[in-house]
């Protein structure tokens, strides 16, 4: 079953980034025989193992929203575990009996319930006794499978966990000092308890099982390994565990821990318990911990070490964020010389000084902090101008934290990733300009604002001498510029950086306001937020990002630079609004299948990689074929037309 799961991963994994690479970014790596190919084997696989996994092209879930989340009491109360930090506690309590130990993931506890292969339930642990059902948000978890091989009641636990990478992008997206994610646990905690579960979806949240609390007609042979075992047939991601015994521990708590520094994923420690199930319930509970189980908790290394100084970083959202520089130190076998401080409260809090002696460990093993601050000389010093351009900084008052900020708008620090962006291949599309060679060019004073970029023959003589550059690459460079100023106006809304406006929301935006600039700048959030695919939180950004007048007349002078064909203004221009087309086999009178997506689009309609209940039409010129979507198609009374009848329709409607 396992060589069957992962081949389905693979299999998934292959035709996710087959449709990707189509319908969003207009190229082809697969061709269409081969797609279906592997589209049939999945949908096999996934018939004859019962098992459909959440990312599967197969199915399509929906994202839905609620104005609140209901309330549930658990059948079973979900108890802390006893902790301890030493291992020969742990030799102890197993005594002569073989237990597993696994991950403590650092995350959020959630409980699932199956019924009939279906996902039917999914609940927060909340305070032990009652949580939260957040049932649609679990469902766009990335690894959770929405049916398993299993038709009884299933219930299992696990952790809800983001990892380090996902955390750290998110966070950089958010401007506030005091509205930034602590560590992935906080960060994952609002992510599953969200009202919409479009916005979890975006999150990467993960579900790793560490519990099966009840499958009924099962026989596990009293035995936990047995169930985790089972539990990875069904689909699931389990956490890392390992069987171990009194004289096997130790040397175990040091591979796991070893593992620490090459983890994504948060951890706080170490889980014991018995694999005999019979054994452990026998044992009984006390008033707030089981008796089958038993946490190991990383004792911290704490080092004293000297405060050498404080070292401002900006961002691109303007924060400078104040790093703590100290002698290095050994922690958990690596040397460590910095630790973030986060902001100006949390240093008045320390009441941290240069030359200040202080101690420091690593959060989870992982991230230097300062514990505490053993001479509190106080703060000083705090940088009145910013160190990348020189501008003037200013202390906000942002909720409950000061944090320090560039007043400057043209600070470079802020502009090399909103630059990057705008010369990205789903944006301007410009290459030869890396984020190195754009750093370059800010730097040197060449690129200040967007249109500088179609300007830069300004500087011809300066950027042939530049390292790396010489007449031809100048040359390169400025035709792609030149070639670049033909584009859409989706590219160009996509390219300005608004907050999670990305190119597929562009074009529904652009679509909606026929093009027009000035209506879509001055539209309101209602306004918005009534468009299918965008929302109230995109809806807020954009309106936000225009409220600024500075990002208005910048909009204006770049389309000014640009050549933007100006589609006309017709009844017929959204005769397929509202109408979901799948595009599937060869194409005699178009081009390639991204041409017929391009006028559907064009013509109000959406384009997408699998049929289901939504879609309206599916486009095949052998409307008598076998296929994995032909059959799809039929079973859902989806009609399937050729592509004259395609363009038959087109020309009847418009």
């Amino acid at each position: 079953m396992e060589t069957a799961l992962q081949q389905m991963k693979e299999l998934v994994k292959k035709l996710n980034k087959a449709a990707k690479a189509y319908y969003q970014e207009d190229r082809e790596i697969m061709d269409n025989r081969e797609y279906d190919a592997l589209y049939d084997r999945l949908v096999k696989m996934e018939q004859e193992t019962g098992i459909v996994l959440a990312d599967s092209p197969t199915v399509n879930v929906g994202y839905e929203a609620v104005d609140f989340l209901p309330k549930e009491t658990h059948e079973t109360p979900m108890l802390s575990l006893d902790k301890t930090k030493d291992r020969e506690a742990l030799r102890e309590f197993i005594g002569s009996h073989k237990t597993l130990l696994s991950w403590k993931m650092d995350g959020l506890t959630i409980v699932l319930t199956y019924r009939d292969g279906h996902l039917f339930k999914a609940v927060t642990r909340g305070n032990g006794e009652v949580g939260e059902v957040i049932t649609n948000n679990a469902k766009v978890f990335k690894n959770v499978p929405l049916q398993i091989s299993y038709q009884g009641e299933l219930i299992l636990r696990g952790e809800a966990v983001i990892g380090y990478k996902d955390f750290e992008k998110i966070n950089e997206q958010i401007q506030e000092a005091e509205a930034k994610y602590k560590n992935p646990r906080n960060l994952c905690s609002g992510s599953v308890r969200q009202l919409n579960s479009e916005i979890t979806a975006k999150r990467n949240v993960k579900f790793y099982a560490f519990t099966l609390v009840s499958a009924k007609d099962v026989d596990f042979h009293n035995s936990r390994a047995c169930q985790m075992e089972w539990l990875k047939e069904q689909g699931f991601e389990v956490v890392e565990y390992h069987e171990v015994t009194r004289d096997t521990v130790e040397a175990e708590v040091i591979k796991f821990s070893e593992k620490i520094a090459g983890n994504d994923f948060p951890s706080d420690g170490l889980v014991l318990v018995y694999d005999d199930i019979a054994y452990g319930r026998s044992l009984g509970r006390t008033s707030k911990f089981p008796r089958d189980s038993f946490a190991f908790k990383w004792a911290d290394e704490i080092r004293q070490t000297k405060l050498l100084e404080i070292e401002w970083s900006p961002s691109r959202t303007g924060l400078i964020n104040p790093v703590a520089i100290f002698e290095p130190v050994e922690l958990e076998g690596t040397t460590v010389s910095r630790a973030s401080v986060h902001n100006i409260s949390i240093m008045e809090e320390l009441e941290l000084g240069v030359g200040d002696e202080i101690e420091v460990y690593k959060a989870n093993m992982i991230i230097p902090q300062i514990a505490q601050n053993l001479t509190r000389s106080g703060v000083k010093d705090i940088p009145e101008i910013c160190p990348v351009c020189g501008g003037k900084t200013e202390i906000r008052q942002v909720s409950n934290a000061k944090a320090l900020y560039c007043t400057n708008p043209d600070c470079q620090a802020k502009h090399v990733k909103a630059f990057s962006l705008f010369v990205s291949r789903d944006a301007l599309n410009i290459e030869g300009l890396s984020e190195a060679t754009l750093e370059k060019f800010i730097d040197r004073g060449f690129i200040k604002e967007f249109t500088d970029i179609f300007h830069l023959d300004k500087w011809q003589d300066e950027i042939q001498t530049m390292e790396g550059f010489g007449e031809k690459s100048y040359k390169n460079l400025i035709a792609n510029v030149e070639k670049a100023k033909v584009t859409t106006l989706p590219k160009v809304i996509y390219a300005l950086g608004i907050p999670g406006i990305g190119l597929a929301n562009a074009k529904v935006i652009c679509r909606e306001f026929s093009g027009d600039v000035d209506r879509m700048i001055h539209a309101t959030a209602e306004e918005l937020a009534e468009i299918q695919g965008v929302g109230e939180v995109l809806a807020g950004a954009f309106v936000t990002y225009f409220q600024d007048e500075k990002h208005v007349e910048s909009l204006k002078r770049l389309i000014a630079e640009l050549e933007i064909p100006k589609e006309e203004e017709s009844e017929s221009q959204q005769i397929f609004a509202g109408v979901n087309f799948v595009i599937t086999g060869s194409v005699e009178h178009f081009a390639n299948r991204g041409e017929v997506k391009e006028l559907i689009e064009s013509l109000g309609g959406k384009v997408t990689g699998s049929v289901t209940s939504k879609t309206n039409y599916l486009i095949n010129n052998d409307v008598t074929s076998t296929s994995s979507k032909n059959k799809k198609a039929n079973e859902l009374g989806v009609p399937i037309i050729s592509e004259e009848q395609f363009i038959k329709m087109v020309e009847e409607q418009k």
